[in-house]
């Protein structure tokens, strides 16, 4: 292993952990490594990564396509409402003065998601409306934003009358914007589900995968960690297997099955 390439799909408001991340594993493992941003996942379909910091739905997505990752470790992120397990949630959101007050007065309504390989943006909604039987026409449009950060704006922009985020991505949204704890309100919790997973390449040797599994987890415990991991709202990374995601799995073909992979 001369060096390794980390490439990340997520959120750019924790992008410093990933960086940390990146630069930490190769101190540890005496190996050069850079951080790159993947963009689309036509780029992760790619193979080109070593490492990936990516969603669980496209994961398991990819998988079944024969893409060649396996997870090694997930974040735990800080909070009561986490027990200390690799999960999140989505939260339904909508304007602090809307009459709109569950998911089931969503009913023709206008809704945002980021993208449609989201678990919390699309995967985690799209199997809540299989499980209560609406699978089709449920809203008046749907608006695709491009990011969790887009959707917010237009739901507040009145474009939108609802979206699902990522409720990590939006407690850092929240604590970096204040005035959107006025602004916004959660309508409905959906999940949890297995939090986005640190994937590596099975071109990688399993001591290699060990051995940055090995580093993630011990992160959390370095001295110069501290500032970063409070900042990203994260406690550690802990060690992660394939079948951690089941559960979106699970949730894909039941999605399948019902004939609705695309929210309409």
């Amino acid at each position: 292993m001369d060096q390794l390439l980390f490439t990340t799909y997520l959120s750019p408001r924790a992008r410093p952990l990933y960086e940390f991340a990146t630069k930490s594993v190769g101190e540890d493992l005496g190996v050069p490594t850079e951080l790159i941003d993947g963009g689309g996942y036509d780029t992760y379909a790619d193979e080109a990564a070593d490492v990936a910091f990516v969603c669980g739905l496209p994961y398991v997505f990819f998988e079944q396509q024969g893409v060649g990752y396996v997870p090694i470790a997930a974040p735990v992120l800080r909070g009561d409402r986490y027990a200390g397990r690799p999960v999140y949630f989505s939260d339904v959101v909508v304007r602090a003065d809307s009459p709109l007050q569950t998911f089931a007065d969503l009913r023709g309504a206008n809704w945002a998601c980021n993208e449609i390989l989201s678990q919390s943006g699309y995967g985690l909604p799209r199997h809540h409306m299989v499980s209560i039987g609406e699978t089709a026409g449920y809203f008046d449009r749907v608006i695709h934003t491009g990011s969790h950060a887009a959707s917010i704006q237009c739901v507040l922009d009145g474009e939108a009358d609802a979206a699902a985020i990522d409720s990590h991505v939006l407690s850092l949204h929240r604590r970096d914007e204040p005035r959107l704890a006025g602004d916004l309100r959660v309508v409905e919790i959906l999940g949890p589900s297995t939090i986005q997973p640190v994937v590596a390449s099975k071109r990688l040797s399993a001591a290699d995968r060990a051995d940055i599994t090995s580093s993630l987890a011990g992160l959390h415990t370095r001295p110069d960690a501290d500032p970063t991991f409070e900042r990203a709202m994260v406690d550690r990374f802990v060690p992660i297997d394939s079948s951690r995601y089941n559960d979106i799995r699970e949730m894909l073909a039941a999605s399948r099955a019902a004939a609705f992979e695309v929210i309409r």
